[in-house]
């Protein structure tokens, strides 16, 4: 004799991802995306910070405000990690960070 509870017993918790009713995984989807997104906010707001102690050290030394070579890198990077549209959040970060030039 069987004591498992049907499906439709059971808490959403309890189930599958893929047995739970679409909206409820949409549901579930969301909160995650949103959890990635302060995620995403708080390392943007950590780099910009970084970024910020950078050029008051270049500007204290005598130096140039940017590196174009470095710009060049970090846009490198986001590209080939992300492709052609990484390059514009690449840039995105880069002039958030630095203003426009």
């Amino acid at each position: 004799m069987s004591t498992a509870l049907p499906s439709s017993a059971l808490p959403s918790s309890a189930l599958p991802s893929s047995a739970l009713p679409a909206d409820e995984r949409i549901a579930e989807l969301r909160t995650e995306i949103d959890a990635c997104d302060a995620e995403i906010i708080r390392l943007v707001q950590r780099r910009l910070s970084v970024s910020s102690e950078i050029g008051q050290l270049r500007s204290a030394a005598g130096g140039t405000r940017l590196s174009l070579s470095r710009e060049q890198q970090v846009l490198a990077r986001f590209q080939d990690a992300l492709g052609p549209e990484g390059a514009t959040l690449g840039l995105m970060l880069l002039r958030h960070g630095r203003g426009r030039l």
